[in-house]
């Protein structure tokens, strides 16, 4: 049964409130701030919550099910996440108090700062980007800045290889640079020989996502590295795909230079509509200084200073013992906020989404060293699982070892007139969410799959067998997904003309 909308069980008189009669004199209000023009609809409270809570219960999210889109890791929120962030020392908590007064605040935003650069092996880091793209564009602001600082203004290229999330353009374009696209060879690294036929004292650098975006790690990461930095150019990684390599692979030691954190992926903290996301932006040495910031550093370090030993703080604190109270103990280990000496300046207001590196630090602090290991070796496992019970069925372009996602080519070729649209919207009539599509633009009719480390056998095998009957299906009636889904609240939509004509408000059936 369709139930009604809540425009179609308006009836006049009905009203959601009943105040009490009003005992103090009435004031109208000034013109303009009433509008009587707007046409809604007058039922009781308890349609208002049935019409609500039943729009929350159509909306798809990873509490409700599988959520497997290739390269955005839509893993399982831990609901301890949003307990500590809702803490009331961190909640109603504001970001102008003196620092003495949120030293819990930074001593938080320290020791994740402290975590992210063990993870990846980088100097520095900043927490204020808001986002991946933001931590992104952050990143390439940096090279800029580098090079800028050394007077190196004939630098005017990013390379970026085919495989790339299409904000890498982007962000290159937003900082001033041209983009060159790079090839990826027949095993889907990056081709060696159009990386060195680029490479000349134009090049600013490279953007390289490792693992790739076809969910492989590149076998010649080091091997680019090193062509990169001999031209004079740096290295930038998009962490996107950060959760098939933590506790495993720090990128600094692979030669990145900079790279940007998902903590709404790799660091479980709402993605999406459940935001809002965060990308903090770890650096090597000789960027440090040109982070955005205030970043959190010890109260005794010296202006300009962004490293974070805070093994600094307690020899600091020794050479004073006896000598001093223990309030200037306690002062040693203070924490405060500063720039870094050429700082790009601020990227974000405040100190970045406070609520999401809460979020994040809760996560790394009950997973701990090990438990993140873990979770990417069971990122990578599932992912491995699901492409070896799918690959005799859907073609598989990169027959390789995936990291924690990977990409098939389409429906299978006996399946005419069947496109990777078609079997993403059958998907749905199985219950589950259509993973990315049409994504690596390299791969033709490409579905990605994450199943992410948060997912049990029963669900990869339910999927895998949904995902098997879809390919029968295909061959034997292809109709039924061309004019799938069928069971879903609305079926297939002209998406072309949704996007041009959007239906964007009810409008009542007219009355012939």
């Amino acid at each position: 049964m369709t139930e009604p909308l809540i425009f179609e069980i308006s009836s006049p008189g009905r009203c959601g409130a009943s105040l009490p009669a009003c005992d103090v004199p009435r004031t109208p209000l000034p013109a303009g701030m009433v509008r009587d023009d707007l046409s809604l609809p007058e039922v009781s409270e308890v349609d208002v919550i049935r019409h609500y809570v039943r729009l929350s219960q159509l909306n798809y999210g990873v509490d409700k099910g599988f959520y497997p889109l290739g390269s955005c890791t839509m893993k399982y929120n831990p609901k301890v996440n949003e307990v500590a962030a809702r803490l009331p020392g961190f909640a109603r908590t504001h970001p102008y108090q003196d620092p003495d007064s949120v030293q819990g605040n930074l001593t938080l935003m320290f020791e994740l700062q402290e975590y992210l650069k063990e993870l990846s092996g980088f100097a520095a880091v900043s927490l204020q980007p808001a986002a991946g793209a933001h931590g992104e564009l952050t990143g390439v602001l940096i090279i800029r800045a580098y090079h800028q600082s050394r007077g190196d203004s004939k630098r005017t290229k990013m390379l970026i290889p085919d495989s790339a999330h299409g904000t890498n353009p982007a962000s290159t374009s937003m900082c001033g640079y041209t983009t060159v696209e790079i090839k990826s060879d027949a095993r889907g690294n990056v081709d060696l020989e159009d990386l060195r036929a680029h490479c000349d004292d134009t090049v600013a650098g490279l953007m390289l996502t490792n693992p790739n975006t076809l969910g492989l790690f590149d076998e010649h990461v080091l091997e680019i590295a090193d062509l990169v930095h001999s031209c004079g150019g740096l290295l930038y990684g998009d962490g996107a795909n950060f959760n098939a390599l933590m506790g495993i692979a720090k990128p600094a030691q692979l030669g990145f230079d900079v790279m940007h954190f998902n903590l709404h992926k790799t660091f479980s903290t709402p993605h999406g509509g459940g935001g809002p996301g965060s990308g903090p932006v770890g650096v090597s040495q000789r960027l440090a200084q040109f982070l955005p910031g205030p970043i959190v550093v010890p109260a005794m370090a010296e202006d300009g200073w962004v490293g974070g030993p805070a093994e600094h703080a307690d020899e600091h604190a020794e050479e004073h013992t006896g000598k001093h109270t223990e309030e200037h103990a306690e002062e040693c280990h203070a924490l405060r906020l500063a720039m870094p000496k050429h700082s790009i300046g601020r990227v974000k207001s405040f100190y970045g989404n406070f609520g999401v590196l809460i979020k994040a630090y809760t996560y790394i602090r009950v997973l701990g060293a090990e438990g993140l290991r873990q979770a990417s070796q069971d990122a990578v496992l599932n992912a491995n699982y699901l492409m070896h019970r799918l690959k005799d069925v859907y073609p598989l372009p990169y027959d390789r070892t995936c990291m924690h996602e990977f990409v098939l080519g389409g429906p299978p070729p006996e399946a005419e007139g069947v496109h990777t649209m078609d079997v993403a919207k059958r998907l749905m009539d199985y219950g589950f969410h259509p993973p990315t599509v049409y994504f690596p633009l390299i791969v033709h009719e490409a579905i990605m799959i994450e199943p992410t480390e948060t997912e049990s056998k029963a669900t990869l095998d339910a999927f895998a067998e949904a995902m098997i009957k879809i390919a029968e299906e295909a061959v034997i009636d292809p109709d039924l997904l061309h004019s799938a889904p069928h069971v879903t609240p609305v079926t297939r939509l002209d998406e072309t003309r949704a996007a041009r004509r959007p239906r964007l408000r009810w409008v009542p059936p007219r009355q012939d």
